[in-house]
């Protein structure tokens, strides 16, 4: 390690946090969370044990907007990011003397909203004079089932479902993985808000488009032959146009907009075609790769079809299924403090104060 690439953290600073890790004593990690439309901030206890984990959401602000305003949205995280910081302390019983490193999220997301939690991190960092750590919003996400399952540990296979990315991983190691399969177009998250903006369910779109399904049939195929079917790899932009073609086509037949049954009957078939798609490619992937451990991150992961056909197949296979609990599928700051945990003691994305977001990141 180049000691003049941590700027103002010293090499002994460094190896004395990863020492305490060694050692089994506690460490806490304060993790940072503004890559879209939540301003987040976390207190973490050795990677495992949330101590705090405070969520702003701006939902209620972008619904007019019917999808997210990015500036609007950074705005936003710079008026609420200090008290979000002064809540999860609070809640968390401790002072920033405490704190072990700062974790933030540099990518993948919104550059505005980005920088605003990444240039709070580093202003952290360097008073409390501890590591800045940078962390992926994808190993965030996969983290925040370590949060919830105390005793997971790699290797298993990761199905990856957000509004940015839809993959299947084979998790090596706490901070390493292999991508196996991934969208060759459109996210599962991206494909789910387009059905619900085109049915005029409103924002945000996969919640209202899996509360219609549930009382609907899936009656309707939108697609006959999928060209994917024998790869790990996935495309919705297919079902996402036929739904749009399918929708507007019933609209001039009908002159007139869809009731109630209609739109619950497109809902249901669109999340079912999605769901056959992300559990059988995930199945297919856990015996190929021999491993009996399938672990669901991101925030489609709530969605209550998939998890419902989850727990079908891990019924009748030798498959154990991990959920993150709910309130850790939307993005949070606890999932990027669970992250830098296992960074630093692996010695992995220590930060200077150069860093800077990506609006994309590689898998």
């Amino acid at each position: 390690m180049n000691e003049n690439n941590y700027c103002f953290l010293s090499k002994k600073k460094l190896e004395q946090i990863q020492n305490k890790i060694k050692n089994n004593e506690d460490v806490l990690i304060l993790g940072v969370e503004s890559s879209c439309d939540e301003t987040s901030v976390s207190i973490v206890k050795n990677g495992r044990q949330i101590l705090s984990n405070i969520i702003a959401t701006q939902i209620p602000i972008h619904k007019k907007f019917g999808g997210v305003v990015p500036e609007v949205a950074s705005r936003n995280h710079i008026l609420v990011i200090d008290k979000v910081l002064k809540e999860a302390l609070d809640v968390a019983k401790c002072d920033l003397s405490s704190i072990d490193a700062v974790a933030v999220t540099y990518g993948a997301g919104l550059i505005g909203a980005l920088l605003v939690g990444i240039n709070f991190a580093k202003s952290l960092a360097y008073a409390l004079q501890v590591p800045l750590i940078a962390v992926s919003h994808v190993e965030g996400h996969i983290c925040a089932n370590y949060l919830s399952h105390q005793k997971l540990k790699p290797p298993f296979l990761c199905l990856m479902v957000s509004g940015g990315h839809t993959a299947i991983l084979k998790i090596d190691s706490y901070t390493s993985h292999k991508l196996i399969g991934t969208t060759i177009d459109d996210a599962t998250g991206e494909a789910f808000d387009k059905v619900a903006r085109v049915l005029g369910l409103g924002y945000p779109g996969g919640v209202e488009v899996d509360k219609l399904a549930r009382q609907g049939e899936a009656n309707i195929q939108f697609i006959k032959n999928n060209s994917l079917k024998s790869s790990f790899d996935f495309s919705f932009s297919g079902i996402k146009t036929a739904v749009i073609n399918y929708v507007h086509k019933l609209k001039q037949s009908l002159k007139q907009d869809l009731n109630e049954k209609q739109k619950k009957d497109i809902c249901a078939s669109f999340q079912k075609f999605v769901i056959d798609e992300l559990t059988s490619k995930s199945l297919r992937a856990c015996k190929t790769f021999n491993l009996n451990k399938l672990v669901i991150a991101g925030g489609v992961g709530a969605n209550s079809g998939l998890r419902k056909k989850f727990d079908e197949i891990q019924k009748q296979e030798n498959i154990e299924i991990f959920y993150p609990n709910l309130d850790l599928c939307t993005d949070n700051a606890g999932m990027i403090a669970s992250a830098g945990y296992f960074q630093i003691k692996d010695n992995i994305g220590i930060a200077n104060l150069n860093l800077t977001a990506k609006p994309t990141i590689n898998l």
